[in-house]
C-alpha cells in the first residue's frame, strides 16, 4: 500500500521524486524504490515523508477509510499512537538540538574567558616586569 499511497500523494502535491528525494535528503532511485515496492523506509524517514507531503504515517501505510465505514477500535488506536511517537520523536530532535545549542554556546563562553585571562595576565605580567625595571633603574644609578 505505501508503494501507491506514496505515488499518488506525491503527484498530487506536484513534487516530481527528485523534488521528494532532495526534501529528504536521499536519492531520486531510493524514492522510485519505494514507489515500486521494493523497499520501504525506515520509521524516521516515514515519519518525514509523511510530514513533507502533509499527512500522517497510517494514511502512507495503509488505504484510507471511509469515515462512514466502521473502523475497528485497534487501527484507530494504532494511529493515534504513530502520530503520538511522530511528536515525540520531533519533541525528542528538537531538545537535543538546544542541548547541543547551549553546550556549544558554553564551551564558546569558556573558550573567550581563558583567552580573555590569558591576554589580561600577558598585560599583568608586562605591567610588572616594567615597574621592576623602573624600580631597579634608581638603584642602579646611586
Amino acid at each position: 500500500m505505501l508503494a501507491e499511497n506514496l505515488k499518488a500523494l506525491r503527484k498530487a502535491k506536484g513534487l516530481s521524486q527528485e523534488e521528494l528525494a532532495a526534501r529528504l535528503h536521499v536519492v531520486r532511485q531510493t524514492v522510485s524504490k519505494w514507489e515500486k515496492g521494493r523497499s520501504v523506509p525506515d520509521a524516521d524517514l516515514l515519519i518525514r515523508l509523511a510530514e513533507e507531503l502533509n499527512t500522517t504515517s497510517a494514511a502512507l501505510l495503509g488505504p484510507e477509510v471511509p469515515p462512514e465505514a466502521e473502523r475497528g477500535g485497534t487501527a484507530e488506536h494504532l494511529a493515534r499512537i504513530a502520530e503520538q511517537l511522530a511528536v515525540k520523536n520531533r519533541r525528542a530532535r528538537r531538545i537535543w538540538r538546544i542541548v547541543a545549542g547551549v553546550l556549544i554556546a558554553f564551551v564558546m563562553v569558556n573558550l573567550l574567558l581563558i583567552l580573555l585571562s590569558f591576554a589580561a595576565f600577558r598585560s599583568f605580567q608586562a605591567e610588572a616586569e616594567s615597574t621592576v625595571q623602573a624600580q631597579e633603574l634608581p638603584r642602579g644609578e646611586s
